[in-house]
């Protein structure tokens, strides 16, 4: 089966070209994320109270679904096929020989989880425990896009034991001098020994996949990435952001939002030896504008940064989604010559992101293009350690 205009049901190359068909997020369900040796959740500004466990009260997951259900609407009439997560049950138990939590998480952020790339479905690895069955909400899409075309690719990459060693529990309790003398070594809480990352670490950009070194990610994340995309005709590029001392998930520091232009962190900028991928190759690095919340002022149990501002959500080369209040950023980008539709989305920054985050490209326009001519790449070889 394939679309009106011959392509792939599933296509998507890119983050910006024009949006055909999407998957939004769901808040039902949706629980507390637990503490775990991954993640060490905390009350905002009140780090000695205790974090709420179980599942979210009623009237939070509505807030937030009211929102997810106003973007989709926003979406469908620009003509766009939108797609939800199947119900489930995030409040079970989750027990494996390695380890166990007392719940799961949410099907708010697919972003984070799964990932198309060309005509191929990747299912992330995960990096944190209460995360590790997130794919289940999509298998049913996942199933269908497959079985309707035989174009369509469908990995899933190794799952991670998650066991105490694949940790290093220590990295919470560093102090900022022992951060900053380690942040060019991009030691976080997940060590090196599994393949381990999460979709949301990286960026397409036709044939080349930026993929950010984090908490979520780790350098055998990335080598398998080399080792899977590169036969495909893909360059995987590592990326780093040494002034973020608790790196997770790319799109709230560097969003491209059309050929040639990519919008940037001023509290986070890219390693300077890697600067020259982007501009020897005609890209602009444009700085975002201060956010219109800080740090302080966000929802009391989000776990995320003021920079969800960035987390946009390009629809088109020319016309960009982005939560209702940042008018800053809207400013920006209507400066810039984007359409700038706006939607509310604060009651869903408690579950872990923004528009970016709570939606999964299925099929956008465009091909596999190369964006970096000039790219100096070394391909991943058979025995190499990189």
């Amino acid at each position: 089966m394939a679309n009106g205009d011959g392509t792939a049901v599933v296509n998507s190359w890119n983050e910006w070209d024009t949006l055909r068909e999407v998957v939004v997020g769901s808040a039902d369900g949706a629980c507390y994320e637990p503490t775990e040796p991954g993640n060490r959740p905390q009350v905002r500004d009140r780090p000695d109270e205790p974090f709420p466990t179980g599942p979210k009260p009623p009237e939070v997951i509505a807030k937030a679904n009211e929102e997810l259900d106003r973007l989709a609407e926003v979406l469908e009439s620009r003509g766009i096929v939108v797609r939800r997560p199947a119900p489930y049950d995030f409040s079970q138990p989750l027990r494996t020989p390695h380890f166990g939590v007392e719940n799961q998480y949410c099907a708010v952020c697919p972003r984070d989880v799964m990932i198309t790339v060309g005509n191929e479905i990747i299912e992330a690895t995960m990096s944190r425990r209460a995360r590790y069955f997130e794919y289940e909400p999509y298998r049913h899409l996942v199933y269908e896009y497959w079985e309707s075309d035989p174009r369509i690719s469908w990995t899933v990459a190794p799952k991670p034991t998650m066991a105490s060693a694949m940790y290093r529990e220590e990295f919470w309790t560093w102090p900022l001098e022992e951060r900053h003398r380690r942040m060019h070594q991009s030691e976080f809480c997940v060590t090196q020994d599994e393949v381990v990352f999460d979709a949301a670490d990286m960026n397409r950009f036709g044939r080349d996949i930026v993929v950010q070194e984090s908490m979520t990610t780790n350098r055998a994340g990335i080598r398998w990435l080399k080792r899977h995309l590169e036969p495909r005709g893909f360059r995987v590029h590592p990326v780093h952001f040494p002034l973020d001392y608790f790196p997770s998930h790319i799109d709230c520091t560097f969003v491209p939002l059309r050929t040639g232009l990519i919008l940037t962190n001023p509290d986070r900028p890219l390693r300077e030896d890697e600067v020259a991928l982007f501009t020897e190759n005609d890209w602009k690095l444009v700085e975002a504008p201060e956010p219109v919340l800080s740090n302080s002022e966000m929802p009391t149990h989000c776990q995320s940064s003021k920079w969800l501002s960035m987390n946009v959500l390009s629809i088109s080369p020319t016309t960009v989604i982005c939560e209702e209040q940042e008018a800053p950023l809207h400013d920006l980008l209507t400066d810039m010559g984007f359409e700038v539709l706006t939607v509310p989305f604060r009651n869903v920054f408690e579950f872990g992101g923004s528009l970016h985050c709570a939606t999964w490209d299925i099929r956008r326009d465009g091909t596999a293009e190369d964006l970096f001519p000039r790219a100096k790449y070394t391909p991943l070889t058979a025995g190499s350690s990189r």
